[in-house]
Order: structure tokens, then C-alpha cells, then sequence
């Protein structure tokens, strides 16, 4: 598990600001639920000045996307719009005394939803749907400018960086080529080489406190997912759902593992669970915890069990014939 700065600690048990504030005047959303994290930032804002008086926070995500989004409203209260748009996603790091490299991309969700906040108060039009930019990540809904600019404003120089800040090739890993020709290209403008399968180079600052893990770490925790052998990755995908499944089955559902296939999880819902408006939700819930017990990125497929038996069968039939 990763570790986190005595800030990071207290901006998750502790958040400032959380919740919608009153009298907002400039609102922000990014991010989607059904990929793990999701933020909504308001701002009250004194027109004369352009002051933000008030800040508040609604996260959807880990402790990571909450300390970042409680850190950031700390930051922005008591500075004009257009110096609270100076602030990099590696000043909330740093605000937070740090942050582990794979939880980078909360920071730059902070980022984005200031931005998309700003816009809204101006009556500005600030879009995350790909507009200006082709479709890189799928799995993750991650736009080539997106990743061109994360390259640029953290020095990024491998598919990893990309992954930890942005969260693009942390599903099915099919992009990966077209993040590495973005890299290639980025790398090249700033006089440096490309080095394909490179491990990451940047390294997160280290702290200025001593480290502690936000959760309790278990005896019998597993190793990272990088030393899992392929049972130990099954047995803590189990772990985490039977984790969930009691509150689910207080509400009258059921989640149930059905096959896993590299980064792509396939579970049923059932009971209450299927078809339910909030289906959606759910399965990010399971998400999120699945990546945080597994230390890479996953990607929870509800799917319906008769029939995924049924694909199954005929896949193997095709196999064997």
C-alpha cells in the first residue's frame, strides 16, 4: 500500500471545506464516477474583485482525490481568479507535502475542476469531452490534449508518468502506443530522447514529515502488484469483493466475481443491484477499492451472468473446434 504524507492525513480525516457552499457563483465538475473519481468544486466570488471569498468540495474518489480537493479550496480562498489559475497540480502536491506518484492524477483533477470553475463564473465555455482533441484512453475517457499538456507542465517521460498522472493506459493498456508516440513527440521539442518501456524518471518529492499509510495495514497484506503471483491477484480480488458485498446485500443486492481477464474484472450485480440508477456509482466504488488493494489500474465490467456463461461456452466451443 501507498504511503502519504501526516498532511495528506489530515486533509483526508479532517477535510476542509467539504460539501457544496452557499451563494456559490462559480461552480466546477470533472472527472465521471463510473471511472473512480469525481469532483464538483464551488466558489463564491466577490465580482468587484474577482476574489474567491468561500470555497467548497464534493469528491466522488480515495483519500488521495479527498486531501487534494480539501487542499486545494485551502489554497484558492483569498486570491483573485486569475491567481488562483496559476496554481499547478504539483503546488497541491506539494501543499500536501507530497503525494505518491500513482495518485498524482488528483492533483491534476484539482487542477482541472479550478479551471472548469473559473470558466463557469466568466460565462466561458471550458469543455472535457475531446473537443479539441482525439481520444486516447477509453478505458478512462483521456483526451490527446489533456496528456500533451500533463507532459508538458510535469516533465513526464514515460507511458508510467502518463498512467500515474492522468490515469490514460491504466486499463486495457491498447493506447499505450499512441501515448508513447505523444511522448516521442513532446520529449523531442524539449531536446530529450524517447526510451520506450522506460521507467518512470520522475520521482515524487520527498516529504517534509515522516510517511504514514491511511489505511491499517493487514498481517497478511500482499505484496505490491508488481510481485503478485497471478493466485495472490486472484485471491485480494476476492478479498475485495466479499469486502463489499455486505452492504450491498443490506440494500437487498449482490456483486459476484465472474471471470478475470487481465486488467478487465467481470462481476454480476444482482438483486436490487441490477438495474439500479445508482448501478453506476456502485461499480466505481468497487473500482476504486479494487485499484487501491491491487496498486494498478483496473477496470470493473458488469455484465450479465447467464450471459457471459453463455459467450464462454461458445467461445470455447469455437476454441475447440
Amino acid at each position: 500500500m501507498w504511503d502519504y504524507s501526516e498532511t495528506v492525513k489530515e486533509h483526508f480525516y479532517n477535510p476542509k471545506n467539504a460539501g457544496a457552499i452557499e451563494e456559490a457563483n462559480a461552480v466546477g465538475d470533472v472527472g465521471s464516477i463510473s471511472c473512480g473519481d469525481a469532483l464538483r468544486l464551488t466558489l463564491k466570488v466577490e465580482p468587484e474583485t474577482e476574489i474567491i471569498l468561500d470555497a467548497g468540495f464534493q469528491t466522488f474518489g480515495c483519500g488521495s482525490a479527498i486531501a487534494s480537493s480539501s487542499a486545494l479550496t485551502e489554497m484558492v480562498k483569498g486570491k483573485t481568479l486569475d491567481e488562483a489559475l496559476k496554481i499547478s497540480n504539483q503546488d497541491i502536491a506539494d501543499f500536501l507535502d507530497g503525494l505518491p506518484p500513482e495518485k498524482m492524477h488528483c492533483s491534476v483533477m484539482g487542477r482541472e475542476a479550478l479551471q472548469a470553475a473559473v470558466a463557469n463564473y466568466r460565462g466561458e465555455e471550458w469543455v472535457d469531452d475531446h473537443e479539441e482533441g482525439a481520444l486516447v484512453c477509453k478505458c478512462f475517457a483521456i483526451d490527446e490534449v489533456m496528456i500533451r499538456d500533463t507532459i508538458r507542465e510535469n516533465n513526464l517521460s514515460s507511458v508510467q508518468d502518463v498512467t500515474n498522472y492522468t490515469k490514460a493506459g491504466g486499463g486495457c493498456s491498447s493506447c499505450h502506443e499512441g501515448i508513447e508516440n505523444i511522448l516521442m513527440e513532446e520529449m523531442q521539442a524539449r531536446g530529450e530522447t524517447f526510451m520506450p518501456g522506460a521507467i518512470q524518471k520522475k520521482k515524487a518529492k520527498p516529504a517534509a514529515q515522516p510517511l504514514v499509510t491511511l489505511e491499517t495495514p493487514e498481517p497478511a497484506a500482499a505484496p505490491a502488484a508488481g510481485g503478485m503471483s497471478a493466485f495472490q491477484r486472484y485471491k485480494k480480488i476476492e478479498e475485495v469483493i466479499e469486502k463489499v458485498r455486505p452492504n450491498l446485500q443490506a440494500d437487498r443486492g449482490d456483486c459476484e466475481l465472474l471471470d478475470i481477464d487481465g486488467k478487465n474484472i467481470y462481476v454480476s450485480l444482482v438483486g436490487a443491484c441490477s438495474g439500479c440508477q445508482m448501478a453506476a456509482m456502485t461499480v466505481g466504488g468497487i473500482q476504486q477499492k479494487m485499484i487501491e488493494a491491487l496498486g494498478e489500474f483496473v477496470k470493473i465490467i458488469p455484465v450479465d451472468k447467464a450471459q457471459y456463461a453463455a459467450q464462454l461456452a461458445q467461445k470455447q466451443a469455437t476454441a475447440s473446434a
